[in-house]
């Protein structure tokens, strides 16, 4: 057997100078029956593999000594395998991979041989190797099959097809389906390794490449995050600013005070049970809360003002919906909410301001609003009477279905029990006079509860 992975060799003159105790007579290249002294040593197995040898004449083992020969002899390195490059040579005629084999071992390689592409794939299993070069006609496995499974199962591992002058087109087909490379027989053993060299610098800079992405991959995804935490952080601040505008306004109509906030949370409870969106949640509660934003433009002796409003004065009152919805269609994030605020006086038949829309025309948010708006009108306290209790109002809810409100809406609000909406209102009453901040790791006031179902 030949010693796998040999480099260079010492000249005799070299060898003898090193090591004259030694006692040999000649040297010579590496052979398939491995290396010896001419006429005295003849191997059984390479060292590598522990084998013996017998020096004729002296009748002593010899091993050992042709061992520590070896290690002796600076120049001559045998391959590494844990350091050099490992290729595995698999043909059906032996000394076709031992001659190469021999070459790749002197130019810094690791190298193993086998048969065939069965004991191939065995190989393969068993140790690493960096590169494997194959014939492409061999029984049984061909080089074409060891390709496939070796892709496959391999796919960091170089391949270079070895073919005849005649079959330079399967080559070809070959390098389509995965080779990196094709040798053409009989090998040019310099250009084989040149080869060799190359295909293993392509997959290392293949494994480069991937680790790049990889790690490009890792940054992206870290940047999404901290641009996801960004925005959720924007968005908190938004709110911080709609609560504070509709505290504002709340402070202006005395008589309304806590309305926004528990319309706003009236509307959520009926929207998560008609099945609303988390998206369509967060354009609802704002809706819902800025819904009178407008009246910031409606002079106090309209809005403030006790008796009952004159022609004029209802005309001016009810631009507070256009007014509501320039200010906050300006805005994109609140955009889809300034249609809630634009409609939510509209009214299921047709009779409502400022457009007129009728049924599903109105924005589902806006139907949803004119339902939540009524029940914490009738609820709420007013100069001219006493809060009504939650049952009246929902009979007056019931009596509008099909003409002020949705009967959709007015079905799924009956469903909720009035347990519901007392408990908003006791919320809402304990936090009256003083903007609400969320208790840490608690949801936010308006997006915080469009998510929490």
């Amino acid at each position: 057997m030949s010693l796998p992975g040999m480099v260079s060799w010492q000249s005799k003159e070299s060898a003898e100078k090193k090591i004259p105790s030694a006692g040999w007579p000649a040297w010579q290249a590496p052979s398939n029956a491995g290396w010896a002294a001419p006429g005295k040593c003849k191997q059984s197995a390479s060292p590598q593999s522990g084998g013996s040898s017998k020096c004729e004449g002296l009748n002593l083992d010899c091993g050992p000594i042709l061992a520590l020969t070896i290690l002796a002899i600076g120049d001559i390195k045998m391959g590494d395998g844990d350091s050099n490059p490992r290729v595995l040579l698999v043909d059906d005629e032996p000394p076709v991979w031992e001659l190469l084999g021999e070459k790749l071992g002197r130019s810094g390689f690791y190298w193993r041989g086998c048969s065939c592409g069965e004991e191939a794939l065995g190989l393969l299993e068993r140790e690493h190797f960096d590169a494997v070069i194959s014939d492409l006609n061999m029984p049984g496995m061909t080089g074409l099959n060891l390709l496939k499974e070796t892709r496959k199962k391999y796919p960091r591992l170089a391949f270079l097809m070895a073919t005849g002058e005649d079959d330079l087109r399967v080559a070809v087909e070959a390098m389509k389906q995965g080779s990196d490379d094709y040798l053409v027989k009989p090998f040019h053993l310099d250009a084989a390794v040149g080869s060799v060299r190359r295909a293993l610098e392509k997959k290392q800079m293949e494994l480069e490449l991937e680790k790049y992405r990889e790690h490009l991959e890792e940054i992206v995804d870290q940047r999404t995050r901290q641009l996801q935490i960004a925005v959720k952080r924007i968005e908190h601040t938004y709110d911080d600013t709609l609560e504070a505008l509709g505290a504002a306004l709340d402070l202006r109509d005395t008589e309304t005070a806590g309305h926004s906030r528990r319309v706003s949370l009236y509307c959520l409870e009926i929207a998560r049970a008609m099945g609303c969106t988390s998206e369509q949640l967060k354009t609802i509660a704002r809706g819902a809360y800025l819904h009178d934003i407008g009246k910031i433009g409606i002079p106090d002796s309209i809005l403030l003002k006790e008796g009952k409003l004159s022609p004029e004065e209802t005309t001016v009152m009810q631009t507070h919906v256009r007014i509501g919805y320039e200010l906050l269609s300006r805005i994109p994030f609140l955009a889809a909410a300034a249609e809630i605020v634009l409609a939510h006086q509209e009214r299921y038949d047709g009779t409502g301001y400022p457009q007129g829309l009728m049924g599903e025309e109105i924005p589902l948010g806006a139907r949803i609003f004119a339902v939540a708006d009524t029940l914490d009108a009738m609820t709420s306290d007013r100069p001219y009477r006493q809060a009504l209790p939650f049952s009246t109002a929902r009979e007056e809810v019931l009596h509008e279905s099909g003409r002020q409100f949705d009967p959709d809406v007015v079905r799924v609000f009956l469903s909720l029990p009035e347990q519901v909406w007392e408990n908003i209102r006791r919320t809402v009453a304990g936090v009256r006079g003083r903007m609400m901040r969320p208790a840490p790791g608690g949801p936010r006031p308006l997006v915080g509860e469009a998510q929490v179902q």
